[in-house]
């Protein structure tokens, strides 16, 4: 019997994901950035590394104050703004652009921000899969801005890490760009675990992960998706009735099981056709599939080309 991989490797085995610093800021107050419009291909991020920066809520509710340590992602990809306490009119600020990142910095006064931010991308095959189960904004905090005093685990790890972007952005080194792209990649992974830990989980994947009732049909569906899974076998796995499964399921990740199965499919058929080439019959009963047509009218419903559209889409670039 195949021993199980957990299902935070297989997503990262399934959906590559490559990371990279864009600036890093020196701020005192007033100050603002507008961040946005991104790719659907990218998730960016922001590292506080000092100070404090405050992010607006687009509905109009209290602003969001982020403090040292903190690592905010916006998986969907939306515009936000970050800003000072104050709110008043921004400072100018300048740009200092080099090798691997560019430095921004006001000539503001008062309590001094410093923060790196940086983008995730993905590709174009891999980004619904994500998006979908994440949710729009993701906050976690690198234990204390600190390694030293952070507590044994997933957070000590990403208080490191966070450590090692803070040196190796600190000055213009010989493979600097290699080594913060490697330590921003290795980041997105330490954050999804540290999220997925966390007391209040948010919703989607990371809910579910939290939850130790709901995690084997989630390990379950990374692991073997081409395994014709049945609600009642996947609420068997979690010792759960089927409709307390369903409701469960439902309530964690606002889409049910079957979704999930299907966005998981996809994207292990997206892969094939990118990589492979296997037939497109082949690669539809690789993943559960009957028969090629049913294949082709789930591939293109989601996707929104067909398994051969999508194939001679990717082999043109």
């Amino acid at each position: 019997m195949t021993e199980e991989t957990d299902w935070l490797s297989q997503l990262l085995r399934m959906v590559p994901v490559s990371g990279q610093i864009d600036y890093r800021c020196f701020f005192g107050a007033p100050w603002r950035l507008d961040n946005g419009p991104f790719e659907p291909t990218e998730i960016p991020y922001h590292i506080v590394l000092g100070g404090s920066a405050y992010l607006e809520d687009p509905s109009g509710g209290p602003a969001i104050k982020l403090v040292p340590g903190d690592i905010l992602l916006m998986p969907h990809g939306d515009t936000h703004i970050l800003r000072d306490a104050s709110n008043a009119k921004p400072s100018p600020m300048r740009e200092t652009v080099g090798n691997a990142f560019t430095v921004v910095e006001n000539d503001g006064g008062g309590e001094r921000l410093d923060m790196l931010c940086g983008r995730f991308v993905l590709s174009s095959a891999h980004e619904k899969l994500v998006r979908a189960h994440l949710p729009s904004r993701l906050v976690v905090n690198a234990a204390e801005h600190s390694a030293g005093t952070a507590k044994p685990g997933t957070g000590q790890h990403l208080a490191s890490l966070v450590g090692l972007l803070r040196s190796e952005s600190a000055e213009e080194l010989l493979g600097g760009l290699a080594m913060l792209n490697a330590l921003s990649t290795a980041m997105f992974a330490l954050v999804l675990r540290l999220a997925s830990e966390t007391v209040d989980t948010p919703d989607g994947l990371l809910a579910l992960a939290g939850n130790p009732r709901l995690a084997p049909a989630l390990t379950a569906l990374f692991n073997n998706p081409a395994h014709p899974w049945t609600l009642p076998e996947l609420a068997a796995l979690c010792n759960m009735s089927r409709a307390t499964f369903i409701r469960q399921f439902q309530q964690r990740l606002g889409r049910s099981a079957t979704d999930l199965l299907t966005d998981i499919r996809m994207t292990v058929a997206a892969n094939a056709l990118r990589s492979s080439s296997t037939s497109t019959g082949g690669i539809g009963e690789s993943i559960g599939y009957q028969s090629e047509a049913a294949f082709q009218r789930a591939f293109k419903l989601h996707v929104g080309l067909s398994p051969s559209q999508y194939r001679k889409q990717f082999a043109a670039k």
